[in-house]
């Protein structure tokens, strides 16, 4: 019945059922039937089948969550450092992971499109938003940071064969991540590293709310976290 139910609802996303692969929606559907746990994207949705397909198909139909189903895997669209330099504005919470078989594990694009929810919140509640985030990258390896008000400056690091972009402050030094999105590009950070950022940045290292981005980690192996950032 699973199977039927998954099959209609796909009839009218031919699209996304191309994208998706037969291989890797039978990955899928094979997890959310059996209930078996490896691909239960949250701690409360337990091994009931039906949820999980049910998380499954609400993804698929969500226009944000579409795309590439390995889009969200660190490594994949690379990008070159004349591509990186410039302005970039924030668009919205950043989530990858450092593998597409975790990816595949934490449940796929549903696990990414769930994590960027939560993340929106919390950015939201500390003041981020696009008016206010944004990222320069200069020629002459400088940086200018400006995250929820609070400006940063120092000078960067690029590794364009790994992906990594380590931005060095007065303050601290920060390794984090980038890779091409459908919106241009993500920044990503490791969930401690991100919560230094912010905390730095805003001076907001008493807020409750920022401490939950260092446990959203722990639902998820291997995530990495930022922003979606677009020209």
């Amino acid at each position: 019945m699973l199977a039927v139910m998954a099959a209609v609802a796909l009839t009218g996303c031919g699209t996304v059922a191309s994208t998706l692969g037969t291989a890797a929606l039978g990955q899928v559907l094979q997890g959310a039937t059996t209930g078996n746990g490896q691909t239960t994207t949250t701690t409360n949705t337990g091994n009931n089948g039906t949820n999980v397909l049910g998380n499954v198909l609400g993804a698929i139909t969500n226009g944000d969550a579409l795309g590439n189903i390995l889009g969200s895997v660190l490594g994949t669209d690379k990008v070159t450092e004349a591509q990186l330099q410039g302005t970039w504005k924030y668009v919205q919470p950043g989530v990858a992971f450092t593998s597409d078989n975790l990816l595949a594990k934490a449940g796929g694009e549903v696990a990414a499109s769930q994590v960027k929810e939560k993340m929106a919140g919390y950015y939201k509640s500390v003041g981020i938003t696009a008016a206010n985030t944004q990222l320069t990258l200069n020629e002459d390896k400088s940086f200018a940071m400006t995250l929820a008000g609070k400006k940063l400056s120092g000078t960067y690091a690029f590794d364009e064969a790994q992906g990594t972009l380590t931005l060095q402050t007065l303050l601290f030094q920060l390794p984090g991540y980038v890779k091409g999105s459908t919106t241009g590009l993500s920044l990503l950070f490791e969930s401690k590293k991100l919560l230094t950022l912010i905390q730095t940045a805003a001076a907001l290292s008493g807020n409750t709310e920022l401490q939950t981005i260092g446990e959203i980690s722990k639902n998820y192996e291997g995530i990495r976290l930022g922003f979606d950032l677009g020209r």
